[in-house]
Order: C-alpha cells, then structure tokens, then sequence
C-alpha cells in the first residue's frame, strides 16, 4: 500500500515537471529575462516555507496555474493529468488572457473576496512573488510609476483576499510597503 505523503510527493514532482515542460523557453520580463518556471518554483516555496501550507493540492495549483495564462495547455489537460480539484484552483487563481488587459485587472480586483480558500492562497502568492521580483528584478522595460501601479493594483486584489492567511498578508504587506525603494 502507498502512503499519502509519497502520493503527494509524485504529485509535487509529476506538477513540477509538466510546468517545466510547459513553460520551456519562457522566459519572464525581467532585465535578465529569468525563466519563466522560476516562479512556478516561488510561489510554491514561499507558501511551502513562509506560508506552512502543506496541501499538496494548492503547491501543485501554485505550480500550474501559470500554464493557464501562458501556454496553450488547457484546463482538460491539467485536469486528466491531476484531477479536478488542483484544475479549478489553478484555474480560479489564473488571469483570462483572451480579455482586455484592463478588464483583466477589473475582474481580478472584483471576483477576488469569491474566490475558494486554496485559490485566495495561490492568488495572494502570487502576488508576494510578483512584487518581489520587482524590487529584486526590476523589468527591463517598464518605468518607475508603472512599476508603482502595479503595486497599487496588487493591493487592491490582495485588498479583497485578507483574512485568510495572516503570515501570508504580512508578507504581502513587507514588500507592498517597501515599494518606496524603487523610487
């Protein structure tokens, strides 16, 4: 018989390797143009590490939900490859890309208080990360006051996600308010 911890240890690893494969090539927008998997690997450390959170279902949604926004994987897919709970999170806490990039960011700040505890979890992270690479990578292209609404976006979407996570909303909040360093 198969112990759950080595279920979810495959699981972790199975979702690791179909992100890599799915994200190959990618590279994200920073000066050094970093690959693009390297924050599927974040955001499922910092809500492993920092977070405490040791659902394997959320860590694996953490992994794949870039694929959603950035490849044309689709949610059949993920879901015949690790079922339909680890699907509708990663799809909650994805970005639709076939809208406006401005109704995207509408929708994010509104559909945020309705999204499932395992989403608001992936969601938030996300976010953590972001902000973070920005402080720590600033993207090659994008202006100081770009880079501060952006911030002030994310606030507002992560405005509609507290009180689900208190360790994670101080993180949040760490590199929200550091956000005068770019200055």
């Amino acid at each position: 018989m198969t112990n759950p911890a080595s279920r979810d240890t495959r699981k972790l690893v199975a979702a690791m390797a179909f992100a890599a494969e799915r994200h190959r090539g990618q590279r994200r927008k920073d000066a050094e143009a970093s690959p693009h998997i390297n924050h599927s690997v974040a955001l499922a450390a910092v809500l492993a590490d920092e977070g405490g959170i040791d659902d394997a279902d959320v860590l694996c949604a953490a992994r794949l939900h870039g694929i959603i926004e950035d490849t044309d994987t689709t949610a059949d897919e993920i879901a015949q490859c690790f079922g339909n709970r680890i699907t509708d999170i990663a799809l909650e806490a994805s970005d639709d890309k076939s809208l406006a990039k401005d109704e995207r960011k509408r929708r994010q700040i509104a559909h945020a208080p309705r999204l499932s505890h395992a989403a608001k979890l992936v969601k938030r992270t996300d976010k953590i990360c972001n902000l973070c690479d920005i402080l720590t990578m600033p993207l090659s292209d994008r202006p100081l006051q770009r880079r501060q609404a952006y911030f002030d976006w994310a606030a507002a979407v992560v405005d509609g996600l507290r009180g689900v996570h208190p360790e994670l909303e101080r993180i949040f909040d760490g590199p929200y308010v550091r956000k005068e360093a770019m200055a």
